[in-house]
């Protein structure tokens, strides 16, 4: 049994199975197989940020077939050859910071199978390259349909919607702005708010 992260090789490709029999109190993601260590926690203002996302999306959905699920929540993005029950086919399990999943046969007591139809990410100095680059890629090649990314510090919100299978930028918008996903373009989430 693993109880330390200091067990495990960094270089080493693990899947979900693995990481279902890790018993340590570190947050981790796998990304192709690949160990990413998610400390340190989160700073205040990251956290603001997640929970005043999170509490508008949740009202937005309330009443939806949509659901919002914040961090920690693990979203598994198997290989192409995944079957339900076989732990060792799936390399990727992430926690975006929001996820919102519209295909309730997705979740299941460990989560999402599959990925999400919205992902915002929100940066922090440890993981602004991964979510600009690792991630980016990976939303991408799974489907995510649009994916948002705001940065605490310049105070920006990029957003991503996905088009023939690639990511094209739809929108840069800053602090004062307010944004609308395109998949649900009657939501307006005020980036006043939002950064304040």
């Amino acid at each position: 049994m693993i109880t330390d992260i200091s067990q495990l090789d960094p270089n080493g490709t693990y899947t979900y199975a693995d990481y279902l029999k890790w018993q340590f109190d570190q947050s981790v993601e796998l990304i192709k197989g690949r160990l990413y260590d998610m400390s340190p926690a989160p700073r205040t203002r990251h956290q603001r940020m997640a929970m005043r996302i999170s509490g508008d999306l949740y009202t937005y959905f309330r009443e939806d077939s949509c659901e919002v699920y914040p961090a920690p929540f693990d979203v598994r993005l198997p290989n192409p050859d995944y079957e339900p029950g076989f732990n060792n086919k799936v390399h990727t399990v992430v926690q975006p910071d929001i996820c919102v999943i519209c295909d309730s046969a997705k979740i299941d007591e460990y989560g999402c199978v599959g990925s999400p139809d919205w992902v915002i990410e929100i940066t922090s100095p440890s993981t602004h390259k991964k979510d600009f680059n690792e991630k980016f890629d990976l939303y991408e090649a799974a489907g995510v349909r649009e994916y948002w990314i705001a940065v605490p510090k310049s105070q920006e919100l990029y957003i991503y919607v996905l088009e023939n299978d690639r990511y094209t930028q739809r929108d840069v918008y800053e602090q004062g702005a307010k944004a609308t996903p395109s998949l649900f373009p009657d939501l307006t989430l005020d980036l006043d708010w939002i950064f304040g």
